[in-house]
């Protein structure tokens, strides 16, 4: 049934562009009455179009980027890595998700040209323990990954800050996250 209606949608919007390519075509023929006139005006209308996407696209962007650490602390878990997924893309990290119950203690894999990240995201309104480390150290080895992080919008325990140190897990508190929102 989705299906259906997806394609029915797509359809439509084909169906709509290409009206809105004859209704230039015929703006063209009207003004010049020539055939350079026509596809003078279908051009115009394409470059409209695109200059058109790529404005929503970057202003999405622009959008996620600008989104203050309030909206963050207001998301759930999901759009949290969904979130941190869009902000690592944009700093050149390929970006893959994990299923979303055994994950093995990571939520993202990041990949770089060396590095394998494994991150676990914790969006949370209390600070984050040790158990979130402890998750995200048993996920190096499941992903091969050659680092491992914690990225929350919240602070971590003592315990927790102890125990990533003795086990090389790099720690994205509050003030990091910010900062990664705000430095692109």
């Amino acid at each position: 049934m989705k299906k259906r209606k997806k394609k029915r949608k797509k359809s439509l919007s084909t169906s709509f562009l290409q009206m809105l390519l004859l209704v230039a075509g015929a703006t063209g023929w009207y003004f010049t009455r020539t055939w350079q006139g026509i596809v003078g005006a279908i051009v115009i209308y394409l470059v409209v179009i695109i200059v058109i996407t790529i404005w929503f696209k970057t202003r999405r962007i622009a959008r996620l980027r600008k989104a203050g650490i309030k909206e963050v602390d207001s998301m759930t878990g999901e759009e949290f890595e969904r979130f941190l997924g869009e902000l690592f893309k944009r700093r050149g990290y390929k970006v893959s998700y994990t299923a979303t119950s055994g994950d093995y203690g990571a939520d993202l894999i990041l990949k770089d040209r060396k590095e394998i990240i494994a991150v676990q995201a914790k969006r949370y309104s209390g600070t984050v323990g040790v158990k979130a480390v402890q998750e995200i150290i048993g996920a190096v080895k499941m992903y091969n990954a050659t680092e491992a992080w914690v990225v929350t919008n919240s602070h971590f325990t003592k315990q927790a800050i102890k125990l990533a140190n003795i086990n090389d897990v790099y720690l994205v508190d509050r003030e990091d996250l910010i900062d990664l929102i705000l430095n692109k």
